[in-house]
């Protein structure tokens, strides 16, 4: 009789089909927040907009989480960015840079966890990450010193990460849970192990 298996690291046709439609249905929620975060939000000053900073962070966490391989997390993000391009949104070409940044910081929290652990922990690492990246980014490239003080752009990361961790981690990680509940991730162990913390 031979011994179980572990399941490989490596992509299987039905992970990249998943992670591509996880990417692409992600890329049009950006595109739709997008107008969100420049229009009605635009009247809250910087830094506080940053509190809905996580939304644009959540395919690195979920990817990451259905699929559980290396590449899963860079590979969702830097798709669902593409999208959102290609659907025209308002920031253009520049996401083909910064979406695969940000798809880096999720990516680094499971490579850190030796892609074993998936759980709120690994999940809310995968946000607290790509929100550093993704705020990093933005400070250098749209909010640079000295037309923004060190007095917005501080508090700009630290908001944008802690907005990450909970709507990127936290919310990926229940929204994979939810999706795991309904069956449809059986064929990944984040389904058949219903994700486990």
């Amino acid at each position: 009789m031979q011994a179980p298996t572990t399941p490989g690291r490596r992509w299987r046709t039905v992970d990249i089909v998943v992670a591509a439609i996880v990417a692409v249905a992600f890329g049009v929620v950006f595109f739709a927040w997008s107008a969100l975060w420049n229009g009605p939000a635009d009247a809250i000053p910087l830094p506080g907009r940053a509190f809905m900073y996580g939304v644009w962070l959540l395919p690195a966490v979920v990817g990451g989480l259905i699929i559980r391989k290396p590449g899963a997390a860079f590979f969702t993000e830097t798709l669902a960015a593409l999208v959102s391009v290609a659907l025209g949104t308002a920031w253009g070409w520049t996401l083909v840079i910064q979406g695969p940044i940000e798809a880096l910081g999720g990516e680094l929290a499971f490579a850190l966890l030796g892609y074993r652990s998936f759980g709120i922990l690994a999940a809310s690492l995968a946000g607290a990450l790509s929100g550093l990246a993704a705020a990093v980014y933005d400070i250098v490239v749209w909010y640079p010193a000295p037309t923004y003080s060190t007095s917005m752009r501080i508090p700009y990361v630290i908001i944008a990460a802690v907005s990450s961790i909970v709507i990127a981690g936290l919310g990926g990680y229940a929204l994979t849970r939810a999706l795991a509940q309904t069956g449809v991730l059986d064929r990944f162990p984040s389904g058949r192990q219903r994700m486990a913390v």
